[in-house]
C-alpha cells in the first residue's frame, strides 16, 4: 500500500526543499524526493561553490594588487587542487545543513527518481525498487540543466559545461566562454583573475543582455580593462579539437570569420527545464520552451499539480525558486495573505568583478511600458567608503515614475552591489516612493550612501556629485 502524505515534492533544490520545510511548518505531512543531491544544482554545482571560487579569485586579485595598499608579498601563487577542494567543502557543508533542516522539520526524504504515476500518485525508482507515494498536492521542482549547442556539446575534457569549469585539475592558460549571461560572465571573471587569457563570445549585441543597457556598457569597459576580450553580435560556428586544446571558429559582428586557439572552451548558453521522465504525459500540464506553464501561485493546468523554480521558467534564480515554493504551499494551505509571484520584485545578482545587481524595470523597459521616468545616477568615485576600499569604479542607477515617484527599477555595478541591492528590493516590495527613500538616513561612511545619492540625483538633489 502506498504511503499517504498531504504534499509530495519532487526535487530537493532551493525551491523543493524550502517548499517542503514551509509545508511542514504549516502542519502538512510532507515527502521530498531527490535523485541526486539535496540542495540541488544551486548548492552543489551552482550558486554556492561558484561563489567560493570567485572569493578565491578576488583574494588572488588582491594579492597581486598589494602595492596599492602599501603591502608587500613575494611571489603570491595558488594551488589549483586546494582551490577546488575548498569550493567542494563549502558545498558539502551546506548540503549537510539542508539534510539536517529537513530532518528537524520531520520531512520524509526519499532517494530516487520521482515521477507522476496516476491521480495523486508518485513513483520513486531507486536501484530497481519502486516505492509508491500518494498525496492530494504534488509539487514539481525538478530544476533545469545546461543547454547545449549542436556540435559543441561538452566533452568534459576540452569543452566544458559549468560542472567541469568548477573543478579544473589545473588552471588553463586560455579560456573561451560562449555566452555572457550571469554564468558565463562569472566564469570569465574567475579565470581572468586566476591568470587565464579570457575571450567571451556573445550572440546578442551586448553582454549581460538582461541588465540595463548603461550597466551592460559599463561592465564591458570594466572587463576589457582587465584584459578580457569581448566579442558581441558574434557566433561560434564550430569548435575543432587540437591536442589538449581547441580552435574555435567565430563569426564576428562584421561578418568576418576568425579562429581563436584556446586550451578550454566553456559553454554557458542558457538552460532547459527537466520536463522529461517526470510523468507529464497524460496530464493537462502545459510545457512551453521546455518549461512548465504556471500561474502566480505555481498552479499548472492539472488540478493538484504544481511547478516551481527553474522548471517553471525564468528568472532562473535560487531565491526566486525558494520564494515561489513558499507562495505555492502557503496558497495550498489557504493562508489569507499570500500574494502571487511578481518577477519585477526579484533581485538579480552576478558575482563577477565588478559585481552587477538589479531589481525591477530597466530604463528602456520602463519607457516601453509608457512610464515617464526620472533617472538618478551616482558613481562610486564620489563615495568615500568606495575610495577607501580601493574600489572607485562603479555606478548606482535608479529609475522612478515621474508622476507617482514609484521606484520602478534599480541597477548597480561595483563592489558589493549584490549585498546592496536588497535595500532597493525592500523598497520595491513596500511600494516606496522617492519621498520615503530620500528621507531615509543612510549610515556614513558606507557604500549604501550611494543608494541614497542616486535617489536624490533623480530629483536634482544629489549632494556629493
Amino acid at each position: 500500500m502506498a504511503d499517504r502524505f498531504d504534499l509530495i515534492v519532487i526535487g530537493g533544490g532551493p525551491g523543493g526543499y524550502v517548499a517542503a520545510i514551509r509545508a511542514a511548518q504549516l502542519g502538512m505531512r510532507v515527502a521530498l524526493i531527490e535523485r541526486e543531491h539535496l540542495g540541488g544544482i544551486c548548492l552543489n554545482w551552482g550558486c554556492i561553490p561558484t561563489k567560493a571560487l570567485l572569493r578565491t579569485a578576488e583574494v588572488n586579485h588582491l594579492l597581486h594588487s598589494l602595492d596599492a595598499f602599501g603591502l608587500v608579498a613575494d611571489n603570491p601563487r595558488f594551488d589549483a587542487g586546494k582551490v577546488v577542494e575548498r569550493s567542494r567543502k563549502v558545498a558539502a557543508q551546506l548540503a549537510a545543513g539542508v539534510k539536517h533542516l529537513l530532518r528537524k522539520n520531520k520531512v520524509a526524504v526519499f532517494e530516487g527518481h520521482g515521477a507522476l504515476a496516476g491521480p495523486e500518485t508518485v513513483s520513486v525508482r531507486n536501484d530497481g525498487t519502486v516505492t509508491e507515494l500518494k498525496a492530494a498536492h504534488i509539487v514539481l521542482a525538478t530544476g533545469a540543466r545546461a543547454r547545449t549547442l549542436p556540435g559543441i556539446e561538452p566533452d568534459g575534457a576540452v569543452i566544458w559545461s559549468y560542472k567541469e569549469a568548477m573543478v579544473p585539475s589545473a588552471m588553463p592558460r586560455s579560456v573561451l566562454v560562449i555566452g555572457s549571461g550571469a554564468i558565463g560572465i562569472e566564469f570569465a571573471s574567475f579565470y581572468a583573475d586566476m591568470g587565464a587569457a579570457v575571450t567571451v563570445v556573445e550572440v546578442m549585441p551586448r553582454i549581460l543582455p538582461v541588465e540595463d543597457e548603461e550597466i551592460s556598457a559599463f561592465a564591458r569597459k570594466a572587463f576589457e580593462k582587465r584584459g578580457i576580450t569581448i566579442l558581441t553580435a558574434a557566433k561560434v560556428q564550430g569548435v575543432q579539437r587540437e591536442g589538449d586544446g581547441a580552435r574555435v571558429i567565430v563569426e564576428d559582428e562584421a561578418g568576418q570569420v576568425r579562429e581563436i586557439a584556446v586550451e578550454r572552451v566553456i559553454s554557458a548558453v542558457g538552460i532547459v527545464g527537466n520536463v522529461e521522465g517526470i510523468g507529464l504525459e497524460g496530464t493537462r500540464v502545459k510545457v512551453e520552451k521546455s518549461h512548465v506553464v504556471t500561474d502566480g501561485y505555481g498552479r499548472t493546468a492539472e488540478p493538484g499539480i504544481y511547478a516551481i523554480g527553474d522548471l517553471a521558467g525564468p528568472p532562473w534564480l535560487a531565491h526566486k525558486a525558494s520564494h515561489e515554493g513558499i507562495v505555492c504551499v502557503e496558497a495550498i494551505a489557504g493562508l489569507n495573505d499570500v500574494h502571487p509571484l511578481d518577477v519585477t520584485k526579484i533581485p538579480g545578482c552576478t558575482y563577477c568583478r565588478p559585481q552587477v545587481a538589479s531589481v525591477g524595470l530597466t530604463e528602456a523597459a520602463a519607457k516601453a511600458k509608457g512610464h515617464q521616468v526620472r533617472v538618478g545616477r551616482f558613481p562610486f568615485i564620489g563615495n568615500g567608503k568606495a575610495i577607501a576600499l580601493g574600489e572607485p569604479e562603479g555606478l548606482v542607477k535608479t529609475v522612478f515614475d515621474a508622476r507617482t515617484g514609484e521606484l520602478l527599477g534599480a541597477h548597480m555595478i561595483g563592489a558589493e552591489v549584490t549585498e546592496l541591492i536588497q535595500g532597493y528590493a525592500i523598497a520595491r516590495a513596500g511600494e516606496l516612493t522617492e519621498a520615503e527613500l530620500a528621507h531615509t538616513i543612510f549610515p556614513h561612511p558606507t557604500l549604501s550612501e550611494m543608494m541614497h545619492e542616486s535617489v536624490l540625483a533623480a530629483y536634482g538633489r544629489a549632494i556629493h556629485y
